[in-house]
């Protein structure tokens, strides 16, 4: 069942990184590739404005008195060039700066003239020229001889046409160089995220796998635990519907025993509602400064009996007048769960501890007696809900193991600390930190 909701969690945490990467990369795509088609069309009328400034002042465009055509690459000897002041530097720079050339038709389509800085042939021209009108657009992008162009034309006088051709190739390698780009690191950081993620959710669904494993142990304990008392109840219950005509003295013995059964399914039920109740959020006691030393000692004079019954010593050492904010009553019973639970794990004609002592910002509260104490495996579940380390013991004083349970959730519902340390043999000892 986890294994599926981690699936489904990591699933879900993918599709969504998946969806923003797409987004993130598609808009810095879309951007990119704006800037490059707006430089493209701004240095293409460059390009055109400066061949137009050029014919305009000098003919530019003229034709060879042997072939009618002007030769590839030739400004002519009325070109002027960048040199004689007559065109700012910048706009021949600006012109100068892209790999291109500008070739002019008659009405007819028919190549008369041709403007460029670069050798090419005129079998070139006639091609880009061909392809260009093919088009049938004032615009447009093809391939030739392996490189990409994009053409511009105009109008002229004589019903000819002006068309400047621009070579974007590095241009168009920048856009496809981003997108495979993208599609690497895109890979690459699915990847990534993907056992980021699954670390992650594991971590995440950890929390929930053992609140439910705690939730399953809990539900067979408390049906082992009332299992007993019930089965005692129905057999005496038996016995007693067998004697029918025994009168109830003779029979009292049966019904003492379903009676303190039942006394015993009493408290487990109300220990487990008072459990339920204070690990509930919704359910907060009224808090308030009050006298922890005068708590302690009220404790201690309510089990001075019981331990004096028990021929146990009793050495205490309270610091006077220490005050914490929290439950009065609530905190009490902390300290009566924890002499009851020394009381009964220490050994015959053993001592038992209390000292509460004022730390800096602090209460401690120390609860130390002597016996088999506790072993290491078990000092991390002694205050789970029905965890004993001795089970046939603790049934024999009449203990479910909740005490430590209940002592650990009011502890933290005062915002405090309870943990406890243990000489295997010797003793045991339990800390309490309140503030």
């Amino acid at each position: 069942m986890f294994k599926k909701l981690r699936n489904r969690f990591l699933l879900l945490n993918l599709i969504t990184i998946s969806v923003m990467m797409l987004v993130a990369f598609a808009s810095i795509y879309m951007i990119t590739y704006r800037d490059v088609r707006n430089d493209i069309q701004m240095e293409l009328h460059r390009v055109m404005d400066f061949s137009q400034k050029e014919n305009g002042k000098e003919g530019r465009f003229r034709r060879d008195d042997a072939s009618g055509m002007m030769p590839p690459g030739n400004r002519g000897p009325l070109d002027p060039g960048p040199a004689d002041g007559l065109l700012p530097d910048n706009g021949y720079a600006q012109a100068e700066r892209s790999v291109s050339f500008t070739l002019q038709t008659d009405a007819s389509g028919t190549l008369i003239s041709w403007e460029s800085k670069f050798d090419f042939d005129q079998t070139f021209y006639e091609s880009a020229l061909r392809k260009a009108l093919s088009m049938h657009k004032g615009t447009g992008q093809f391939k030739l001889d392996e490189s990409t162009w994009i053409f511009t034309a105009r109008p002229v006088m004589g019903g000819g046409q002006k068309l400047v051709f621009l070579d974007i190739t590095s241009r168009q390698g920048i856009l496809t160089n981003l997108i495979y780009t993208f599609a690497v690191v895109g890979s690459v950081m699915l990847v990534a995220l993907f056992f980021v993620s699954r670390y992650f959710a594991n971590r995440s669904i950890q929390p929930v796998r053992e609140a439910f494993d705690k939730q399953k142990q809990f539900i067979a304990d408390a049906s082992h635990e009332l299992k007993t008392p019930l089965s005692i109840i129905n057999t005496n219950a038996d016995v007693l519907l067998a004697a029918g005509e025994d009168t109830i003295s003779s029979q009292a013995k049966w019904l003492h025993y379903i009676k303190s059964e039942t006394e015993r399914m009493t408290r487990l039920t109300n220990d487990l509602l008072y459990l339920t109740e204070m690990e509930d959020s919704r359910d907060h006691p009224l808090f308030a400064k009050f006298d922890l030393s005068e708590a302690v000692e009220t404790i201690i004079l309510t089990m001075e009996a019981v331990i004096f019954e028990k021929e146990l010593i009793l050495d205490y050492d309270i610091e006077p007048a220490i005050t914490v904010y929290g439950n009065r009553e609530q905190v009490k019973q902390v300290v009566m769960i924890l002499l009851d639970n020394a009381i009964k794990y220490t050994n015959a004609k053993g001592k038992i501890t209390l000292t509460l002592k004022k730390q800096p910002h602090e209460a401690v509260l120390a609860v130390h007696n002597t016996g088999t104490g506790i072993a290491p495996e078990h000092l991390g579940r002694i205050f789970d809900r029905f965890y004993r380390t001795d089970p046939s013991r603790a049934r024999k004083q009449g203990g479910y193991g909740l005490g430590l349970a209940i002592a650990k959730s009011i502890v933290e519902q005062h915002k405090g600390k309870i943990y406890a340390k243990s000489i295997p043999g010797e003793s045991a000892s339990f800390f309490v930190h309140l503030s």
